[in-house]
């Protein structure tokens, strides 16, 4: 399984290794008989050759030392020292020849053990002699002696490696057993060489005698069936010649003799005379039969030559060959697949999915000329190419495909988004009329709880409108406050009392971006108040800094493992295309786009206290100074109105958590600007953690111009100037009686303390007077708006 998904260089790689070691295979079958050949013709000249005259010399001492002892003389005559002299040239001569480098290296192990043996075998015939000349010996232990030496060479004999070839092995063993059989006749020939010295036998020479020659007559009889027709042929032959029928016909009347009756029937030189022609023809006819056997083995040894020279050379020559036309076709095909696998990554990774970005964007793409056909010839790697081609056809056409569904998608979205958007503009304007008229502390309290799902509904389809890659319609043409921006963003989060607001300076956003910030910021605090306790706070607070504007939202929550801030950075730093399906995390990429739109940077960081902190950062052109922080009519900045209270000495305590919360800017469109005429209303004053509670829905600061009585209400008195006072968190201080009428006003007050006036109010009662002061604001609002209208109709 792990090579068949090996690269193809690997695949062509165990090919050669693979075919490299079949020819090595071949070779060596095929060397390994040529180096039999060269070893058997290695151990032959230098064991064989050498080791046969040592053996006819010590067949031909042992029976000069038969005679000799069976004789009973003393001292050796000159015959024997000289065949002695004989035999120790031979013996040097074959251990020179067996000592040679090649012999000692083509030697098996079994042949060196029988090599080392015969040696020691030669060393003891020193002493052998000696036990003769001194007498020790006599005859039959002499010619133990001699036997035991001459077999450890036929032992060796049969240690010789074999041919190869059965019928050579089998013809040379047979010659071998001949080679023995004639070893069994001279050591006849040795006995009857003491008993004709002697001139008799005694019993048990005479029974040695019948069983040796026995034994030879038995051996030469095997021996001879085994042979080939034309080797029997010739033994037959010699055993028809007179020497060889005369030594049998002696051998029968010695047979027949009477060891300890008669005289022996057959005379010593005339055995000895036609023994030695018999050894002498036998050993001919045996080294004719070798020389036929040699013929018979050059073709097999030529055989072998050439296939070794056609295994190792040709084969060689084919295996080379093989690999070099491996190489330069691996090389070729690599370069066409490299060259395929290229162009396909071209295609894939460049061509194709720009040819889709602009098929999405709605631009007519000539695909043939953009994502040209590959050509790579006829052969397999070309039909590829050419199945390649189709594949490209259809991921081109499913991607237009693909690209029209998601652009109508798109389009789907941003309609039923543009709708939505359209109709909770309308729900809100309805809210806010039935606010106005709303009294009844109750309903004001419900009606200000759908104000505030209308508002997160719009922020709902201005995510549609995001996702689908357009941009909301709510816009500003003139800067506004931040701290107006941030209490909007506050506006659209459901569970905003848990939100601290930290002072944020007199810094104003530019007109702009104020409508995509307040977005950005709502998805970022509304994420920080989902995924915190709901008994922990989540802090925002801003201040100027060298690059602009930052913005910190910073909740207590469990926070976010490495790898997962490691990711939301990555994925708000560089937002991928959005798809319609998987996306679980949409806040994160609608954050992504309006920040890419405004080159806002946002970076989500691991916060001490636990949890996480989202860092802001507004570019320089996006924020300014405000160096008058209270604009007036002609200015070139819009902001969340605020109240004009009157000159406050105390604070109040803060509303309760079912007053409506902060109201968004609204946008350009609905910005009307007030009669110049300050008209105080009193304002709730924060709770000193400056978080936001609910509170009356501010309005547009005034400017002076003459106010207009509101409808069904009793004319107001003339309101003096009065002088605004702030808490730390920049709202302004209600005054208790600011705004009664003269006839109505305490001057001298009965109670000595508001707080504890305060104290004695129950929560009903508080309600029910925060839920008059927002009817009252709003109606103000709306007499001051309908004048603003009749001074332009007016003027124009």
């Amino acid at each position: 399984m792990r090579f068949r998904n090996a690269s193809v260089r690997a695949k062509v790689t165990a090919l050669i290794v693979s075919l490299t070691l079949l020819w090595a295979f071949a070779a060596w079958v095929t060397l390994r008989e040529g180096v039999n050949l060269l070893w058997a013709a290695t151990v032959n000249s230098g064991v064989i050759d050498p080791s046969e005259p040592l053996l006819v010399e010590l067949q031909e001492e042992r029976r000069l030392t038969a005679a000799h002892l069976g004789a009973g003389r003393r001292l050796v005559d000159k015959a024997i020292r000289d065949q002695r002299a004989e035999t120790d040239t031979a013996t040097a001569e074959f251990e020179s020849a067996a000592s040679g480098t090649a012999v000692q290296f083509a030697m098996d192990d079994s042949l060196g053990r029988r090599l080392q043996e015969v040696r020691g075998q030669l060393d003891r015939l020193t002493e052998v002699r000696k036990s003769i000349d001194s007498g020790k010996a006599d005859f039959a232990k002499a010619a133990t002696e001699y036997n035991t030496i001459i077999d450890s060479f036929y032992r060796m004999y049969d240690s010789v490696a074999e041919f190869d070839d059965k019928e050579a092995a089998k013809d040379g063993r047979t010659l071998s057993e001949m080679h023995h059989v004639r070893e069994i006749f001279a050591r006849e020939d040795a006995l009857l060489a003491g008993i004709f010295a002697k001139g008799g036998f005694t019993q048990a020479e005479h029974t040695e005698f019948v069983k040796t020659a026995g034994v030879f007559r038995y051996s030469l009889a095997e021996t001879m069936q085994q042979l080939r027709e034309e080797d029997r042929a010739a033994f037959e032959s010699w055993l028809k010649t007179p020497s060889v029928a005369r030594v049998q016909a002696m051998e029968n009347q010695l047979v027949r003799h009477d060891a300890t009756l008669e005289p022996l029937p057959v005379s010593g030189e005339e055995w000895t005379k036609q023994a030695q022609a018999t050894l002498s023809t036998m050993q001919t006819v045996t080294l004719k039969a070798g020389d036929r056997l040699l013929e018979r083995i050059t073709p097999i040894a030529i055989g072998v030559v050439v296939r070794l020279a056609l295994a190792g050379g040709l084969g060689l020559l084919a295996v080379i060959a093989s690999i070099v036309l491996s190489i330069t076709t691996t090389r070729q095909l690599l370069a066409q697949l490299q060259k395929l696998r290229d162009a396909a990554h071209e295609l894939s990774d460049e061509r194709l999915p720009g040819i889709v970005e602009r098929i999405g964007h709605g631009e007519e793409v000539d695909v043939a000329k953009e994502a040209p056909a590959l050509d790579f010839g006829d052969d397999e790697i070309g039909q590829v190419g050419q199945a390649f081609n189709t594949v490209q056809r259809t991921a081109i056409a499913v991607a237009a495909e693909q690209a029209e569904l998601r652009r109508s998608i798109r389009d789907i979205l941003l309609s039923l988004a543009r709708r939505t958007q359209g109709l909770v503009h309308r729900q809100l304007t309805v809210l806010d009329v039935m606010e106005r008229r709303e009294t009844d502390p109750e309903e004001l309290k419900e009606l200000f709880r759908l104000d505030h799902l209308a508002i997160r509904m719009r922020r709902n389809a201005e995510n549609l409108i995001v996702l689908s890659g357009s941009s909301p319609a709510r816009t500003w043409r003139r800067s506004v406050p931040m701290v107006d921006v941030v209490r909007g963003a506050l506006a659209e989060v459901e569970d905003y009392t848990r939100v601290s607001l930290m002072p944020m300076g007199e810094v104003v956003l530019v007109g702009r971006a104020v409508g995509d910030v307040i977005h950005l910021l709502a998805e970022l605090i509304e994420n920080a108040v989902s995924f915190s306790p709901p008994y922990t706070n989540v802090q925002v607070s801003g201040q100027l800094v060298a690059n602009g504007y930052v913005i910190e939202i910073e909740d207590r929550g469990l926070g976010m493992k490495p790898e997962d801030l490691d990711a939301a950075n990555e994925r708000i730093a560089d937002p991928p295309e959005f798809r319609i399906t998987g996306t679980a995390r949409l806040g994160l990429y609608v954050v992504s786009q309006l920040a890419k739109r405004h080159d806002i940077q946002v970076v989500l960081k691991a916060s001490p206290y636990g949890g996480t902190t989202v860092v802001v950062l507004l570019p320089q052109e996006l924020v300014q100074l405000d160096p008058t922080p209270e604009p007036h009519d002609g200015g070139e900045r819009e902001r969340l109105p605020r109240r004009q209270p009157a000159v406050a000495t105390a604070t109040r305590p803060p509303a309760a958590p079912s007053a409506t919360p902060p109201r968004a800017p609204a946008p350009a469109e609905n910005v009307r600007t007030l009669p110049t005429r300050p008209t105080p209303v009193p304002a709730p004053t924060p709770a000193p953690d400056s978080r936001p509670r609910p509170q009356a829905a501010p309005t547009p600061r005034p400017e002076p111009a003459p106010a207009p009585e509101p409808e069904a209400e009793t004319p107001a008195e003339p309101e003096q100037q009065s002088v605004t006072e702030f808490t730390p968190g920049g709202l302004p201080l209600r005054v208790p009686q600011a705004n009664l009428a003269p006839a109505l006003r305490d001057d001298t007050p009965t109670q000595p303390d508001f707080e504890e006036d305060d104290d004695e109010r129950s929560p009903e009662e508080i309600r029910a007077m925060m839920g008059s002061l927002q009817s009252g604001t709003r109606r103000g609002r709306s007499q001051a708006a309908k004048m603003l209208e009749d001074q332009q109709g007016g003027d124009a």
